[in-house]
């Protein structure tokens, strides 16, 4: 199976998410996608690990799902091999300039989304890796350009609004500090597909216990939900897998999660921490706070945002559901921080929304914000 995406980030979450739908989708001839490569920039052990196991390992299962706790393993093996950008770089870019390459994808956390001083004079070509991962984006294209090979579709799976296109910002802009030619630059603005998208699954790294925790050091928790949202216009092409949504506009999805997932988190804080629970879990388990959120998503939060968001009621249960999670300690104490931040981007246009359509305050967040 031939080598089509070249990978960004060895961490966790890619592991649980992309590669292993990746790794379903290719057990289908009519959805095979191929085989990926993995580069590293940080130390070079989880390279060494996958290399180790030929890119082989399992991801557990784990969490609440249709009304029944979910404990299933999948085994992963879309990766073909790693790489390690500080030492292999010359090895990334001969995958870049491969003829099967067909797309990118990344996951380096919002500080992967910065340019670095240190990159500025670098001439692209010189043998040197790139500092920061826009620049290695960029060194890894231009020598796909210079080949004269098509352009790929790059897909940044890091959690930012239009990550697409801030990720092609950044690019242009350190390919001006590299003085690349303005062909090139048309090449990067114009011909490469810069994928907007939203990722959303838990992935807590690995179980606590497993019976594979002693033979696989690869192995890895995730929970039963998945969503990527994948912005495309027309028919282009992307990886077809049941947790994949396309769609023309991904700002529906945006406020859906944020008001309902990330919503229900902050609701719980301002409610359930002065009450002295911990965990998300303990919350919905507890006879008055579990009933209480129930009805903040039904009658409070869903109604202001059925009409603009897909699915909104479904994704609330889901969202129930999730908080469930027997495998998950998600802590309050986590969720709290930067609480008055999250407040208003999370609750405050609820709050003010459900007045404008209502006419009065919505009772159960009011009551608790505004003690």
């Amino acid at each position: 199976m031939s080598e089509t995406i070249l990978q960004f980030g060895a961490g966790n979450f890619l592991r649980a998410f992309a590669d292993l739908f990746i790794a379903q989708a290719n057990r289908d001839p009519a959805t095979c996608i191929g085989r990926i490569v993995v580069v590293q920039s940080t130390d070079r052990a989880r390279a060494d690990a996958l290399n180790a196991a030929a890119g082989r390992y399992h991801v557990a299962i784990q969490g609440y799902a249709a009304g029944q706790v979910v404990n299933e393993v999948e085994t992963v093996d879309s990766i073909s091999r790693a790489l390690h950008a500080g030492t292999q770089w010359s090895e990334v870019r001969e995958v870049a300039c491969s003829p099967d390459l067909r797309w990118i994808l990344s996951n380096t956390t919002e500080a992967g989304f910065a340019l670095d001083d240190r990159d500025g004079p670098l001439p692209p070509g010189c043998g040197q890796t790139p500092h920061s991962f826009p620049a290695k984006l960029l060194d890894v294209l231009l020598a796909r350009h210079a080949a004269g090979l098509p352009a790929p579709a790059i897909v940044p799976c890091e959690l930012i609004e239009k990550n697409g296109q801030k990720l092609r910002e950044l690019v242009l802009t350190q390919a001006v500090r590299w003085s690349v030619s303005s062909a090139a630059q048309s090449w990067l603005r114009e011909a490469c597909r810069w994928v907007d998208n939203l990722v959303d699954r838990i992935v807590p790294g690995p179980p606590e216990t497993h019976p594979l925790k002693d033979t696989d050091p690869l192995l890895l928790s995730a929970e039963p939900f998945a969503f990527w949202g994948v912005e495309v216009q027309g028919d282009q092409p992307f990886f077809k897998h049941p947790a994949v949504t396309l769609t023309s506009d991904l700002a529906p999805y945006y406020l859906r999660k944020v008001r309902i997932l990330n919503g229900a988190h902050t609701a719980l804080v301002a409610h359930a921490m002065p009450m002295g629970l911990k965990t998300v879990r303990e919350c919905v388990e507890h006879p008055e706070v579990g009933p209480w959120l129930e009805r903040v998503l039904a009658e409070e939060i869903v109604p202001v945002i059925a009409e603009r968001a897909p699915e909104a009621e479904a994704f609330a249960r889901a969202t129930l559901d999730r908080f469930r999670n027997p495998f998950l300690n998600h802590a309050l104490s986590s969720i709290a921080l930067n609480h008055e931040a999250k407040v208003k981007v999370r609750l405050v246009p609820t709050l003010a929304e459900y007045r404008t359509r209502f006419g009065r305050s919505a009772p159960l967040l009011s009551s608790v914000l505004d003690r």
